[in-house]
């Protein structure tokens, strides 16, 4: 028998939903309590997920046309559960892996510190805070978030030294577009598998989600320069650099630093041929009328080749920089790539346990439940993300697992907008109120030399503002350009 699935043959419509809840509480026992890491829970989560399951595809009777294929329930859900983590893989772990060498060379090749700079000047020296913001937005795109948040901390604790005031708004100005992107905008692992999942083109999201995610940025802009002038957060002595060295960063010459259009290429390139391909695959005619061409833009707009290029260039512009062989080069890329293999871990784990709730039949049952009510898919997707986000704390497990309940009953009809507002809800609802099960919470407030009350005075409201915004946006948005 099917564990505890076997005593629940009459309400088997509501069972989804207990499969669902026992999974995620074990998810947050395990971290919370037991202090397992995320991706060992994640999996133990995903193979639970299946044994609570009344039936998988694969096990004894779930496929009378092939029996020799055929396995027992308790075999299958851990088979199923492994071939899952490894699909998430596959679709995701290149792109990871070149997204931390873009990261890592950006920051030792001094372009990212030349981003801030010209953004800085842009703005004035009395709308620093808005510089920050502005290119954190921008250099946040190929950058997971922690490697983000390190590589800008200093620069926002220079201009501290260098202001006497407004710590709180520099800190923060880094973290309002950061956390947008995060969940946004691929290569992050969450926006990669969730466009897989929804079976939406990349391309698409990445241009709809750099448009869309410029208005919560503002918004969280406002919000936290509003805080700002209400609290005063000092600036405290953490580990890292010192006074001395961050004033060093403020006056480091120009000369030593690429050139803007060199600094911008890794992220900019990267991001225009994806796009451009997703623009090409838009106009069917022209794979009749210019079949070479449209081959080439295929093939350089494919999201792994156009990654290829972007790390190339930040490896070249690395070795420029510094005068290194590849060789030297090279050595540097040992810590981005282990951080990225647990990342890579991770959200795999996490797409696994998103799909074996999909087995499990969570989504039908979502799409049974909602079945004759004037439902709105894109508030029903932001509500799931968030409660599940709340939850357990993990963004990307978030999106992942909501992608895969909501597919079903997205591709079930006709959407009155386009599948992208419902990528986007996710993405928004997974940032709502971070707290103290999720990482970020601690990076931020570790680092910055917050108390845990500051943390969520400041960090916490960033996060949750842009979550509100943004879905309210996607319901407008999806309102006045349905794109139907």
């Amino acid at each position: 028998m099917h564990l505890l699935a076997a005593a629940t043959e009459a309400p088997n419509v509501w069972w989804p939903f207990a499969v669902l809840i026992i999974s995620l509480a074990a998810i947050i026992f395990m971290i919370t309590v037991l202090r397992v890491h995320a991706f060992l829970a994640l999996m133990l989560a995903a193979v639970l997920a299946g044994l609570l399951a009344r039936k998988l595809p694969g096990e004894y009777g779930a496929l009378p046309n092939d029996p020799s294929k055929e396995r027992s329930h308790w075999v299958q859900a851990v088979e199923l559960a492994t071939t899952e983590f490894g699909t998430t893989a596959g679709k995701i772990g290149l792109v990871i892996g070149l997204a931390a060498i873009i990261g890592m060379c950006l920051m030792e090749s001094g372009a990212a510190d030349k981003v801030v700079r010209w953004f800085l000047r842009l703005s004035g020296e009395k709308r620093a805070g808005a510089g920050i913001a502005a290119s954190s937005y921008f250099l946040s795109i190929p950058i997971f978030f922690d490697t983000f948040f390190m590589l800008l901390l200093p620069l926002a604790r220079a201009m501290r030294v260098r202001t006497g005031k407004d710590y709180l708004l520099y800190v923060m100005a880094i973290c309002c577009g950061g956390t947008v992107t995060h969940s946004l905008i691929a290569p992050h692992p969450g926006p990669l598998a969730m466009a897989e999942s929804l079976k939406i083109d990349l391309g698409l999201t990445i241009m709809v989600g750099i448009a869309v995610g410029i208005i919560p940025t503002v918004a969280s802009w406002f919000a936290i320069k509003w805080i700002n002038q209400r609290l005063d957060i000092p600036m405290r002595e953490t580990p890292g650099a010192s006074i001395e060295d961050l004033k060093a960063i403020v006056e480091k010459p120009e000369s030593e630093l690429p050139s803007l259009g060199w600094s911008i290429a890794p992220v900019i390139l990267p991001i225009f041929l994806i796009s451009l391909a997703s623009a090409f695959a838009a106009v069917k005619d022209l794979r009749i009328n210019s079949p070479i061409l449209y081959t080439c833009v295929e093939f350089l707009g494919n999201r792994n080749t156009a990654l290829i290029i972007g790390a190339a260039i930040s490896m070249w512009l690395l070795m420029r920089q510094k005068g290194f062989s590849l060789a030297k080069a090279n050595e540097l890329f040992g810590p981005p790539l282990e951080t990225a293999g647990v990342i890579i871990l991770i959200t795999s784990a996490g797409g696994a346990f998103g799909l074996m709730l999909k087995n499990a039949g969570v989504g039908e049952a979502i799409q049974t439940a909602v079945a004759g009510h004037e439902v709105n898919l894109i508030l029903l997707s932001w509500f799931v993300a968030a409660v599940i986000r709340i939850a357990q704390g993990s963004a990307t497990v978030a999106m992942l697992t909501t992608a895969a309940m909501v597919y079903p009953i997205m591709s079930a009809g006709s959407l009155p907008f386009h599948p992208v507002y419902v990528f986007m809800a996710i993405g928004f609802g997974a940032m709502m109120l971070s707290w103290m099960n999720d990482s970020g919470f601690w990076v931020v407030g570790r680092l910055s030399g917050f108390t845990e009350k500051e943390t969520l005075k400041t960090w916490t409201v960033v996060v949750s503002v842009n979550s509100v915004v943004g879905l309210i946006a996607c319901l407008l948005l999806s309102a006045l350009f349905p794109f139907a």
